[in-house]
């Protein structure tokens, strides 16, 4: 009887959160239009420290990963992911916006730093990689290990949100057994009715403001018969209006964590293949 409470009442605060979210969005939608001049300049301040430390740390292999204890060792041994939130407790909230900030650790035994390269560089395979959240993908340009890409996404937590995205993508080494990647987003655009007839890329002033900003880093390092593998993303997105923060702040709040995991779980499962 209490188990029957307890889902009842989980159900019904998903049922309220659902709701809250499709007031949302059918009554913010005319007040966003893309993230405000201050918002766009705390997300780079925010990145570019961000990125001197990742810098510090690919300097030397001992400190090539962001350090775990004896219990988080033993526990990516045995096939967990460890998913931890870094975003600051203070400079979370920006003008009009929330930046997220998410770092996932791996460790798939038998794999090395060249397979970890193979399978990121080939971004035609995404779609088969990352189904469903990437539905296609493709390389613009490269040169040496610098990539211009494109891709179309789908992100699913209640409602479906298809989105057109492009990335800056610098690959590098320390040596044979460590490398790193950046990606910046560099235009996002959201698509009304995607893959049918009517299908259009919705104008600033149209668009939700469910993703702005997407930097993913990832951190590789062979070693102990395998690849110990960790993802960082920070992302930009719209703030939730005043008084709807019960309501679909959970919702909001899970997006980044969801999706890092998926990616982080994704290429575990490719690389164990």
């Amino acid at each position: 009887m209490q188990f029957r409470m307890q889902r009842l009442i989980t159900d019904l605060r998903r049922w309220v959160a659902g709701c809250g979210l499709i007031f949302l969005l059918l009554t913010a939608r005319a007040v966003v239009a893309e993230p405000t001049a201050a918002a766009v300049s705390a997300f780079n301040t925010y990145v570019g420290a961000l990125e001197s430390r990742l810098a510090q740390q690919h300097r030397s292999p001992s400190g090539f990963l962001a350090p775990a204890d004896a219990q988080g060792e033993e526990r990516l041994r045995r096939g967990e992911l460890i998913v931890e939130n870094l975003t600051p407790a203070n400079g979370a909230d920006l003008p009009g916006a929330m930046l997220r900030h998410w770092r996932g650790t791996a460790y798939v035994p038998g794999a090395t730093a060249t397979d970890f390269e193979r399978l990121m560089k080939d971004f035609n395979a995404y779609p088969q990689h990352y189904t469903p959240q990437v539905l296609t993908a493709k390389v613009l340009s490269r040169q040496g290990d610098h990539f211009q890409v494109v891709m179309r996404v789908r992100q699913k937590h209640i409602i479906t949100v298809v989105m057109d995205t492009s990335y800056d993508v610098n690959f590098a080494r320390l040596d044979a057994r460590h490398g790193f990647s950046t990606s910046r987003s560099t235009q996002i655009s959201e698509i009304d009715s995607p893959g049918a007839p009517g299908e259009r890329v919705l104008a600033s002033g149209q668009e939700h403001g469910f993703l702005w900003r997407l930097n993913t880093y990832w951190s590789y390092e062979e070693r102990d018969n395998g690849l110990y593998m960790q993802i960082e993303s920070v992302t930009l997105t719209r703030s939730i209006p005043r008084g709807l923060g019960w309501a679909v702040g959970p919702f909001v709040e899970s997006v980044p964590r969801e999706s890092l995991q998926f990616t982080l779980q994704s290429t575990y499962n490719a690389l164990r293949r």
